[in-house]
Parts: structure tokens; C-alpha cells; sequence
């Protein structure tokens, strides 16, 4: 559409405007005011944490819309769950969150364990291991999250500060589990296997050295310029934005509500343990930096008070006809179970060998019924709705995961910002895509 007249002269092509109402064209007859860029950004984009499509809608370098896609991984985990056993199970979610595989290997078995009726049955020594493991956990996950953060917004160094110490926690990990991630370590009744000496050798050391690393990268960051402009005041999100989304973890309570399952709904024996909910009364990108910063703090207390009570004792729940073999040791190939192990079980009796054969091959049977369990993971509420139909397969696990309903909020956060404010804004929520799309 043609809106002045043009002619050619040896200077270029003159555009002649004359008449009509500069009011009116500015405002809705020039054809190139409505007009908007809409960009894709993913499902291969580093900054979206995963593959999260994102379409955006651009007025300049504003964010006029925002829509969130989903469904790209496609790992149909809760699908798979239907044609495995009980057990079977931990080897699927703990695949979901890569990045907290032990959170979601804890709150499926919690599920599981309701189901049974053995929670009370459940060993002091498997509680406090399942809480060492997973304050760990939740301290690798966030040194992910402020590294590949810090990597987004410039801070390069933090990068690399930020997984080395989270490869320190992985070699605990495979010290007690064998894997350093997706470990199935956490089984219903019980857990795979101790934790060996070496590895409590490991994490005192941690301790000894991880609250000086916080310090540091509070002091590489906090100070910087570049670091406050790109947080302070970006991809605000206050309290009852979150509650009407359904926002959890870190991000609600950076947002000022002190809701953490670990205190609020506790499960494990964590209301035993001294600690503290972090919060900050900002909402924005720096309130959730500081938010984590303080989890990894308090998460280092819970580890050191988990050593302390740490006593001799099982790791597997007493009722034989449930308890998976936990006595698990390493063979001459690098696998488990030894042989030493193996010909025990043989040895025994034909009966116990037939049971630990139908066990491991049929699983358990679980008692009809439905349960809901939720935990506190690094990114929020991890809810588990597990259905039995009294076989030994589940008949339904769905999750309520953090990172799927947590990006509910990036259209509230990014719409009328910046495009660069989307990265740190999404950023923020710390999503995981395999935990979205399981």
C-alpha cells in the first residue's frame, strides 16, 4: 500500500507527503506501525535450558507476546512406567529432571511405599541417606543453574566455577550409586545400596570447602554492574502472580512466601532438622539468585546434621517379599552383584533362589488404590499420583512437575520487557526440559 507519492531523480528515489492527518497516519493508516517480527527462538536455542520453544512477538526489541512450546523430548516416561514393575520404575523417573535425578527417584518410592503401607517401616539409616543424597542434590542442581545463568548473562567464569564443583558432587554420587547421574539409587523400601566410607570421607571434605566457594561466586557477581542491571528489577513476578499460576520453589519464594514442603509439609523426617527457608520480598531475577545462593547455604547444614545421624543400621525395608536384593557389590567386570554375592543367593536354599528370581523377574504386588505424595525438588512441588490395580506394574503415575508448570509464568514475565530480558527471565525459573516433557 502506497501512502506518499514517489518519484526517481538522479539523487534517489523523493517521497512527497502532503495533506492528511499525521495523527491518523502515525496511528493506525500507516501500514508499518502494526507491523511485528515474530521470532523463534529454540528448540535449539543453549539459553532456553532444554529444548522449550519459544515464540515471541517483537515490537522493536519489546516483547509484545509470548507463547510457550512444549512436547519436543517426548520421553513418554509415566507411559512406560505402565509396562515395567514397581521397581523397575526408579530407572525411569529418575531420568525425568536430570538434574535431580534423586528427587525424582525419592518422590516416586514415596508413592510407591504409601501404597504399601510401609512407611513407617521404612529404616532410619534409608531416611537419612535419601536426605544426604538429595541436599546434594539440590546444591548440584543449582551450581548448574548459576552457571549456565552466569554463562547467559556474561559472567563466563561462572561457568566454569559452577561445574566443577557440581563434577565434586557427582563423584560422590558414583561413589555411592555407581552413576553419576540417573542413578536408580532410591528404591521402594530402601536404597541400592550404603553409602561406602570413602564417600563420607568425600562430602566431609565438601563441607570443609563449599561454604568459602558460595562466598566466591557471591563476590563474583554480586558487585558486578553488569550483573545487577541484568537482574534487579527484570521479569518481576510478585506472590500472587505465583500462587494464581501455580508457581513453586524458589521462585515463590523469592517472591516473599516461605512455602517449602521441607518445612510446611514435611516427609522424610526433614521436621527433625534444623534449617531455614530462604526468601527474598523482590520477585525478580536477583531475589531467585539470592534465593539459591541461601538454599546451597542451608542445604550444606542439613548435609552436615544427615553425617551426624548417620548410625549403623539397614538400608532396605525388613518385609523380604518386598525388599529388593540392596546388598549390591562390585564384580571383578566393574558391575554389580559380585560373585561372592551371587552364590550366597544360590547357595541359600532353591526357595530363596526362586524368590529372588520371581522378585526381581515379576516384582511385588502392590495393593489397589491411589496415592498423592509431593516433595520439595530444586525447581519446586514434585507431585507423584500413583494408581495401583493391585498387580505388579503400576496402573497410572502421573507427575506434577515443577519445570512444566513453572513455565506457565514466562508470558507474565517477558510480555513488555526487553528481548535480552527474556533470557535471564526465563533463565530464572530454572526449567528442565526433560522433567516438562516426561
Amino acid at each position: 500500500m502506497t501512502y506518499a507519492d514517489a518519484r526517481e531523480t538522479t539523487e534517489g528515489r523523493v517521497f512527497t507527503v502532503t495533506g492528511g492527518d499525521w495523527d491518523a497516519v502515525l496511528g493506525g493508516d500507516d501500514p508499518i506501525h502494526d507491523e511485528k517480527i515474530v521470532v523463534n527462538m529454540g528448540p535449539q536455542h543453549p539459553s532456553t535450558h532444554g529444548v522449550l520453544r519459544l515464540v515471541l512477538e517483537l515490537e522493536g526489541e519489546t516483547v509484545t507476546d509470548a507463547r510457550t512450546v512444549v512436547g519436543y523430548l517426548h520421553t513418554g516416561i509415566e507411559k512406560n512406567l505402565e509396562y515395567r514393575t514397581w521397581t523397575q520404575g526408579t530407572t525411569f523417573v529418575t531420568r525425568m529432571d536430570y538434574l535431580a535425578p534423586i528427587f525424582n527417584e525419592t518422590g516416586y518410592c514415596l508413592a510407591v511405599e504409601k501404597l504399601l503401607g510401609i512407611e513407617e517401616q521404612i529404616p532410619d539409616r534409608v531416611n537419612v541417606i535419601r536426605i544426604l543424597m538429595m541436599e546434594l542434590n539440590r546444591i548440584s542442581s543449582h551450581l548448574v543453574w548459576l552457571a549456565t545463568t552466569g554463562m547467559e548473562l556474561g559472567a563466563l567464569s561462572m561457568m566454569i566455577y559452577g561445574f566443577r564443583e557440581r563434577e565434586y558432587i557427582l563423584d560422590i554420587f558414583e561413589l555411592c550409586s555407581g552413576l553419576r547421574m540417573n542413578m536408580a539409587y532410591v528404591r521402594p523400601g530402601g536404597v541400592a545400596q550404603d553409602v561406602p566410607d570413602e564417600a563420607i570421607v568425600k562430602i566431609k571434605e565438601f563441607l570443609g570447602w563449599m561454604p568459602d566457594r558460595i562466598n566466591m561466586y557471591e563476590d563474583l557477581l554480586s558487585g558486578s554492574p553488569i550483573w545487577q542491571s541484568r537482574t534487579q528489577g527484570v521479569a518481576y513476578l510478585d506472590a500472587a502472580g505465583c500462587v494464581a499460576l501455580g508457581i513453586t520453589g524458589p521462585v515463590l519464594r523469592s517472591a516473599g512466601l516461605a512455602w517449602d514442603l521441607r518445612k510446611t509439609m514435611p516427609y522424610s523426617g526433614y521436621e527433625t532438622y534444623d534449617f531455614e527457608v530462604a526468601t527474598h520480598p523482590d520477585g525478580d531475577v536477583w531475589a531467585r539468585y539470592q534465593v539459591r545462593l541461601a538454599e546451597m547455604r542451608e542445604s550444606l547444614k542439613i548435609i552436615q546434621q544427615a553425617l551426624d545421624r548417620l548410625e549403623p543400621g539397614p538400608i532396605m525395608v525388613a518385609d523380604k517379599k518386598i525388599a529388593w536384593p540392596a546388598q549390591l557389590a562390585m564384580g571383578s567386570d566393574g558391575l554389580g552383584n559380585s560373585l561372592e554375592h551371587v552364590a550366597k543367593i544360590m547357595g541359600q536354599s532353591m526357595e530363596s533362589l526362586i524368590h529372588h528370581f520371581k522378585l526381581v523377574t515379576e516384582g511385588f504386588r502392590v495393593p489397589a488404590g491411589q496415592v498423592f505424595t509431593e516433595i520439595e525438588a530444586p525447581r519446586g512441588t514434585l507431585g507423584v499420583h500413583a494408581v495401583s490395580s493391585g498387580g505388579t506394574r503400576p496402573y497410572r503415575v502421573h507427575f506434577r512437575e515443577p519445570s512444566f508448570i513453572n513455565l506457565q509464568a514466562i508470558p507474565a514475565m517477558a510480555e513488555g520487557g526487553l528481548l535480552a530480558d527474556v533470557i535471564a527471565g526465563g533463565a530464572s525459573l530454572d526449567p528442565v526440559m526433560g522433567g516438562c516433557d516426561r
